[in-house]
């Protein structure tokens, strides 16, 4: 066996599923530690009537990341070109858009309050989305979630929230969503 595969022998197991750099097993054992603290449930955590939001500049990376991570390689949303950088890029609407359902992958960033302990046992079980112009890249955009209602079905608690997803500088509104969060 050679040093080199001697040294990668010592390090903690892992296999294809687990995480595989130091990092990565350290974040992964303080999660699996925190689930042993109390907190409170997200039922608990959240009033009708409870508003977040946050800005968000939707930069070419930011969509290239995300339309990679979804296998979803149009050319109407790379507002980037190797050597270039950032381009104005083109779809049917002018400039670059953003992929119409990446905004509400973000929600969840801001309809758990992240000064608070993240709420085990939550579930996103329903959403509602209207689009309702496209977002094009290199804008910022303020994402709101309002809670809107809290009720019991089947004997299962469940928040419902509204979204709205609007340009910072004009305050035109590009998304409505309405979406229901199941909570132990």
């Amino acid at each position: 066996m050679s040093e080199g595969t001697k040294q990668m022998t010592t390090k903690p197991a892992t296999d294809s599923l687990r995480p595989m750099t130091e990092v990565q097993i350290k974040q992964t054992r303080d999660f699996i530690k925190s689930l042993e603290e109390d907190c409170e449930t997200y039922w608990d955590m959240v009033s009708v009537g409870d508003v977040l939001s946050r800005d968000l500049e939707i930069t070419p990376e930011l969509v290239i990341l995300y339309a990679d991570a979804v296998e979803d390689y149009t050319p109407w949303y790379e507002g980037w070109r190797m050597n270039e950088w950032r381009i104005d890029g083109q779809s049917p609407f002018g400039n670059a858009i953003v992929p119409p359902l990446m905004m509400s992958h973000f929600v969840l960033s801001v309809q758990f309050d992240h000064t608070k302990p993240f709420a085990i046992g939550s579930i996103h079980t329903f959403h509602d989305t209207e689009l309702l112009a496209p977002i094009f890249v290199g804008a910022t955009v303020r994402i709101k979630t309002t809670a809107i209602d809290k009720f019991v079905k089947r004997e299962r608690r469940y928040v419902r929230h509204e979204v709205e997803v609007s340009d910072v500088e004009s305050g035109k509104i590009y998304m409505r969503e309405t979406r229901d969060i199941l909570s132990r």
